[in-house]
């Protein structure tokens, strides 16, 4: 991301997790005018149209993987049971809304060690840990799993007081316990595990020495499952992969596998950067609010000027 140069990218790095960044980005989308005045947008999975269009994967994968075409006529369908490496549960919530649409999925979400989803469908305990831990699989390093909220609220019949109250309280003290019958509830839909990095490299070698498949750290997270719980006969299981093992070369070497990335991968060492940094302060949560509030600003004006944001090279 660092590597792109062109006028209509800005990139900054944040010294702080997912959970940091998302905590001024919330603010920021909140901020209705600043919204409509300057069209902003997210990609990721606060954004429905991210976990819309997720919803496709599920139906390919049933489509492909159930047997659904050797069912008879009248028999019911098949079930697939879909293992799914979860942080901020935006793709099991689109696998979610898949069951909700009619498909017949077993959903099963495994985590690492930030495993606030696994105690939410096991014991209720939906809060978090006092810090997000670094782990091999740093995209779902995550103890805010916003899209949870998507969850209670289609397992409540919709009920979007009830589920507002509970994530105020949420965000206020970063912890709620769901009653014994929300929690039943969940666990009837959600099945869930937590795998160590211990497990993700254990993971990772055995799906090599016996596949000779290389997969990143966040698809091992999923796939710990597969060794450690074999599936029912006559069920067919599908795990979600998530990306390439290039992008994790750490985790790879630290699993005494060969890293052979693609030659796309090495030159990005070669190529010019431009960033900017978010730096931790007393008050970062709000200074970071402030830097892209200001940026945005500025970007938008920029274009509108017909100028640009960066200084062009003779």
């Amino acid at each position: 991301m660092t590597t792109c140069l062109e006028d209509n990218v800005h990139v900054f790095a944040a010294d702080g997790s997912s959970d940091d960044i998302d905590r001024p980005l919330r603010r920021l989308f909140a901020d209705q005018n600043l919204v409509r005045t300057h069209s902003l947008m997210s990609l990721n999975s606060v954004n429905w149209s991210r976990v819309m269009v997720q919803i496709a994967h599920f139906f390919y994968a049933y489509l492909e993987l159930s047997g659904v075409e050797k069912a008879e006529a009248a028999a019911d369908l098949p079930d697939l049971e879909v293992v799914v490496p979860t942080g901020g549960a935006g793709n099991i919530t689109a696998a979610y809304i898949a069951i909700q649409m009619g498909l017949p999925l077993k959903l099963v979400a495994m985590v690492n060690s930030n495993d606030i989803v696994h105690r939410t469908v096991t014991s209720g305990d939906f809060s978090m840990a006092t810090s997000v831990t670094q782990t091999l699989a740093p995209a779902i390093d995550i103890q805010d799993p916003y899209n949870m909220e998507r969850i209670f609220w289609l397992l409540l019949g919709r009920d979007g007081a009830s589920v507002k109250t509970m994530m105020e309280e949420f965000q206020r003290s970063h912890r709620h316990t769901l009653p014994e019958n929300h929690r039943k509830l969940l666990s009837e839909v959600l099945v869930t595990g937590t795998v160590s990095d211990q497990g993700i490299l254990e993971t990772m070698r055995r799906c090599w020495e016996e596949n000779q498949y290389e997969m990143c750290p966040h698809t091992a997270v999923g796939v710990w499952h597969h060794y450690q719980r074999p599936h029912k006969p006559g069920t067919s299981r599908c795990y979600v992969a998530t990306a390439s093992p290039a992008k994790f070369q750490a985790a790879v070497e630290k699993a005494g596998l060969p890293y052979d990335p693609p030659e796309a991968v090495l030159a990005l060492d070669q190529l010019p950067t431009r960033y900017q940094n978010l730096e931790r302060s007393p008050d970062w949560s709000k200074d970071w609010e402030e830097r892209l509030r200001e940026w945005i600003q500025l970007v938008s004006r920029t274009r509108k000027e017909g100028g640009a944001c960066y200084a062009q090279a003779p």
